[in-house]
């Protein structure tokens, strides 16, 4: 049975005869309260010893949140600087990519400058080359008149000279023929007709060429 304060304080002995105190009691009393206090004592010590570790893993506790609360922090300070790194790189891969575009566009812009430039030429040369098969054609043409008209001339000439040999004896001997300026005219007026029919040819199928 454990002791309380008020068990001591209440504690009385019996007396002997003759006057004093049971010595037995007070030993038996005694007794209990080392006991007790031993008890007590060990209670005492078992409690310092609890206690002291309570406060060695509080101090434990404490220092791995702080450890923790810094890892935390340089995490998120890791955190921020890769966002800020990502940032800045895809701002880089962003002007590159603009970059390349522009160069792109202009290298497009200057092909398509090379080509209208070759387009106007081609045009130009295809005026040109209308513009000289169109004298050609007048020029063969021309000729062509001018052949006509002769030999208009020369076949008149050519049927006054049958009647006036019809008109007249005939002579001993037959000379050599001479060609007649009709025949020349004929055969040149052939020849330029070929010549503008070809030239027309050429001139329609420079005509029908992609503008």
């Amino acid at each position: 049975m454990a002791l309380t304060p008020l068990d001591i304080q209440q504690q009385r002995f019996r007396t002997r005869l003759g006057g004093g105190v049971d010595k037995n009691e007070v030993d038996a009393f005694l007794n209990l309260v080392a006991n007790e206090f031993e008890n007590l004592h060990r209670e005492n010590n078992e409690l310092r010893d609890e206690d002291r570790t309570s406060r060695r893993l509080l101090e434990e506790y404490r220092a791995r949140e702080e450890a923790l609360k810094e890892t935390m922090i340089t995490a998120q300070k890791v955190t921020d600087d890769i966002k800020r790194t990502a940032a800045k790189e895809a701002e880089i891969i962003l002007a590159r990519a603009e970059l390349e575009a522009d160069k792109i566009l202009e290298r497009a812009q200057a092909r398509l400058t090379d080509l209208l430039r070759d387009i106007g030429e081609l045009k130009r040369q295809r005026a040109q080359l209308l513009s000289q098969l169109k004298a050609t054609v007048d020029q063969h043409r021309a000729l062509i008149a001018v052949a006509e008209e002769e030999g208009a001339h020369g076949l008149e000439d050519n049927l006054a000279v049958l009647r006036k040999r019809a008109s007249s004896p005939a002579p001993l001997s037959t000379p050599s023929p001479t060609p007649s300026p009709t025949t020349g005219a004929m055969t040149g007026a052939m020849t330029g007709a070929m010549t503008g029919a070809m030239t027309g040819g050429a001139m329609a199928a420079a005509q029908r060429a992609p503008d």
